[in-house]
């Protein structure tokens, strides 16, 4: 079974940075994506960046050109670097992996990391 183990989190000031990452414990088949979702409180969670295995990488619009998500195949890592961070940022960050075990597509999920940001 994999596990997803996110860290990085924290209480910044806008403007600036964080770094999240997320390291598997686990295996798996094959690794399709990887990447992170948010969900602000009373939101729906949604997508902030994946990466893909071969480095197709997408962005949520609101983070384009803040944010940067880079992979290790190796160690089955992703990380999230995160900058000028503003206080609509605020959310628990989720790690999330999608593989394939042979049989069928899976998708697991960390637990979350929290990320505030003050004004």
């Amino acid at each position: 079974q994999v596990q997803l183990m996110e860290s990085g989190g924290g209480s910044v000031r806008s403007g600036e940075s964080l770094r999240l990452s997320c390291t598997t414990s686990g295996s798996i088949y094959s690794v399709i994506a990887m990447g992170w979702y948010r969900q602000a409180l009373g939101k729906q969670r949604e997508l902030v960046a994946d990466i893909t295995s071969d480095g197709t990488t997408r962005y949520l619009d609101s983070v384009k050109g803040r944010f940067t998500i880079s992979g290790d195949n190796a160690k089955n890592a992703v990380y999230l670097q995160m900058n000028s961070l503003k206080p609509e940022d605020t959310a628990i960050y989720y790690c999330i992996l999608r593989g394939n075990n042979q049989i069928t597509i899976q998708t697991f999920w960390g637990r979350g990391t929290e990320v505030f940001v003050s004004s």
